[in-house]
């Protein structure tokens, strides 16, 4: 339907397979509380002693949201998992769900890594709506429920390599790209789509700063191939439950292969465009950040080399440096820059 609207990380254990796998059975037979002694009866006896200490052991009210609409927890938790081998999963260790949403960029909720976590706890997403324009045959003004109810969601367990060099391994939920934008009917003239984050100065602190560097809205953007590929996610959620607010609720953009400050969050818009569209850090830096993006350890930042990476959590004596993959060990999204060059499109 259409509707007319105009830090370091301290050192922590990475909590094992089998007790995210346990939370999330526990999960989708109903329980929406914290693990008690009911839940750890549902857990085998391993993970029954470690789940005191696990970070899935959790209430609802941990997930940094004024508003859950019904509709989206249910949808989350009716979620088909992700496939036991492939690109859509990997067998590294995830990381704890603490790290994965205290230690976040959201330039809106402020610098620093904990800003996000610390600021975010009275933003809403009821109500939501999502902007569709430019080269598209249903262009209009959706709202949240039109624009995610008609699918189903996924899980995809992904590496996410920041372009400072760290990096996790978190598993998402939402929905294909590809699907999304079909129903909008791209037509022949959309060579590229863009994303453009929510603008709110009551529920985003860092909008009402005078001392701001950003021109927000935050804008990102990828060529309709990028946008199309199977790994490309618009995410609505992550460890079993809803986007906290930090990650970029509601709907978040994951692409694996790419840095993440590509990942844009809280989105609002999205337009098809003939042309590329700017991208908010590749304006402001154009040296340090280009628009493509791509993980490549043989492309250092001006102030940093890429070769390797910290997988967090880490810390000064458990410092967990891994080399970096090629697209982020992503290598089938190669063809898509046959005959590119790499090292001028970074």
């Amino acid at each position: 339907m259409l509707i007319k609207t105009r830090k370091e990380i301290p050192s922590s254990e990475i909590t094992p397979e089998s007790v995210y796998k346990a939370r999330r059975q526990f999960l989708k037979t109903g329980a929406n509380v914290a693990l008690g002694a009911a839940g750890a009866s549902l857990l085998s006896p391993t993970a029954s002693a470690q789940v005191g200490d696990s970070l899935f052991a959790r209430a609802p009210a941990d997930i940094n949201l004024a508003s859950r609409p019904d509709w989206l927890v249910q949808k989350v938790a009716e979620r088909k998992d992700a496939p036991a081998t492939g690109s859509f999963n990997t067998d590294e260790e995830l990381t704890p769900f603490s790290d994965v949403t205290t230690y976040n960029n959201f330039y809106e909720f402020g610098t620093g890594k904990e800003d996000p976590s610390n600021n975010a706890s009275e933003f809403r997403i009821d109500p939501w709506s999502v902007e569709v324009a430019g080269e598209c045959a249903k262009p209009g003004t959706y709202t949240l429920e039109d624009v995610l109810k008609p699918h189903t969601f996924e899980e995809r367990v992904y590496r996410l390599r920041c372009v400072e060099a760290w990096s996790m391994v978190i598993p998402w939920i939402g929905i294909p790209m590809k699907d999304l934008l079909s129903r909008f009917e791209p037509n022949g003239n959309a060579q590229y789509v863009k994303f453009t984050t929510l603008v709110d100065r009551d529920q985003f602190p860092a909008q009402r700063s005078r001392f701001a560097t950003i021109d927000w809205p935050y804008q990102e953007g990828l060529r309709m191939d990028e946008a199309m590929h199977p790994l490309t996610l618009m995410a609505t959620g992550l460890y079993d439950d809803v986007l906290p607010a930090q990650n970029g609720a509601p709907l978040r953009l994951v692409v694996p292969w790419k840095y993440g400050f590509k990942s844009i969050k809280s989105i609002v818009k999205i337009e098809f465009t003939r042309d590329m569209p700017n991208n908010t850090w590749n304006d402001l830096q154009p040296r340090e950040y280009g628009f493509y993006a791509n993980v490549n350890p043989n492309v250092s930042h001006p102030r940093w080399s890429q070769a390797s990476e910290r997988r967090l959590p880490s810390s000064l004596f458990m410092p967990r440096r891994i080399d970096t993959m090629m697209f982020n060990g992503y290598e089938e999204v190669a063809s898509l820059y046959e005959g590119m060059d790499l090292r001028r499109n970074y």
